[in-house]
């Protein structure tokens, strides 16, 4: 879980800055490098996130700590309509947390299709290689996958450059990172998908920008939230935040026991942990979601970027210009642990709309 102290990027001097080519460093290992092989496996857990998700919110669901109006910004929690503005994936390899991620694709392939003036999509993914007290966008040109390349937004990208705020990714560090790239072959197919299957979308033209977010104090969380909010509320841009949850085992060097009161099973202990987070995350407190963070130490890989992602749903919130409903709609481990002798991570997928009035 922690990071490395090395450089991770460079600060961009005005139209000094070099874009590259990101590869797909990461296919053929954490997924298929065969377009045909791969498509067809990201189309099976899609197809099946769609058959779970066809059912009622009460067989896909689960129960969350109650709330009141102001907890939530008034959001009713009865409905959950409105127009997809972001999700959250996990980015583990794909034969362990696809089948959770397409429950998060299926509101972008949603997206794409209900709102004409998408056309960015932002993935805001952790380090976990490469020490940054900040947040650093791609230098990218192109990011490549299996399943055809995408064009990254370099209008967006400079725009927040000219904030002085943000740094640059170096090519290496772009590539050694997995938690971006895991997202890319998904958008990329679920793009693909909607271009083929809708006539009217057929000339859809989406770009990507990645923001990787550093190991940044809870104060920098809440000031680059209120940086990216006036981005981010665009009703051009869709959000994805990329992030696994739970890492228990030795491995991870994190190993809290359960206590009777709350479960009996190591595993059990593991979704309990992961709930509680979870739970503050869809009621959109931040400040409560640090506080849990420092009680429990859960391992959420992407907590800088959902703590991130958080403040700049509140400051978007608090400014009247968009509130959202914050609903996670899978959740899975990759094993059952229940010794010392086991591990396991846990996946996770959310989905935040625009939330009824």
């Amino acid at each position: 879980m922690g990071n490395s102290s090395s450089k991770a990027s460079n600060r961009s001097q005005g139209n000094t800055m070099k874009s590259y080519v990101r590869r797909a460093h990461h296919a053929g290992s954490w997924y298929s490098e065969e377009p045909n092989e791969l498509d067809e496996a990201l189309a099976n857990y899609l197809a099946k996130a769609m058959v779970a998700s066809s059912k009622s919110s009460s067989d896909i669901a689960y129960e969350t700590e109650s709330t009141t109006d102001s907890e939530n910004g008034n959001v009713d929690r009865d409905r959950h309509t409105g127009v997809p503005r972001a999700s959250i994936s996990p980015h583990a390899g794909f034969q362990y947390s696809g089948p959770t991620a397409a429950y998060s694709y299926l509101a972008l392939k949603e997206a794409l299709i209900s709102n004409p003036s998408l056309r960015t999509v932002v993935v805001l993914h952790p380090s976990h290689h490469i020490y940054l007290d900040g947040c650093a966008v791609s230098g990218a040109s192109t990011l490549e996958t299996p399943l055809g390349d995408l064009v990254v937004d370099n209008n967006l990208r400079e725009q927040m450059l000219s904030t002085g705020k943000f740094d640059v990714m170096e090519k290496r560090v772009d590539e050694q990172e997995h938690s971006g790239e895991m997202q890319y072959p998904f958008i990329a197919k679920v793009i693909n998908d909607v271009k083929k299957h809708t006539p009217e979308h057929d000339n859809l033209s989406i770009k990507v920008l990645p923001i990787m977010i550093g190991s940044i104090k809870q104060k920098k969380e809440e000031l680059f939230g209120k940086l990216l909010a006036p981005f981010l509320s665009d009703d051009g841009v869709f959000t994805v935040i990329s992030s696994d949850f739970c890492h228990w085992g030795k491995r991870f060097s994190y190993t809290p026991q359960p206590s009777r009161e709350v479960a009996n099973e190591v595993h059990e202990y593991i979704e309990y942990l992961d709930r509680k987070g979870m739970s503050l995350i869809e009621m959109q407190r931040p400040g409560a979601f640090a506080d849990y963070l420092r009680e429990y130490s859960n391992t959420i890989c992407g907590r800088h970027p959902i703590a991130v992602w958080l403040n700049t749903v509140v400051t978007k919130r608090e400014e009247g210009k968009e509130r959202l409903d914050v609903r996670f709609t899978k959740y899975a481990q990759s094993g059952k642990a229940t010794s010392l002798r086991d591990f396991s991570v846990s996946y996770a997928s959310a989905v935040a709309r625009t939330a009824n009035s």
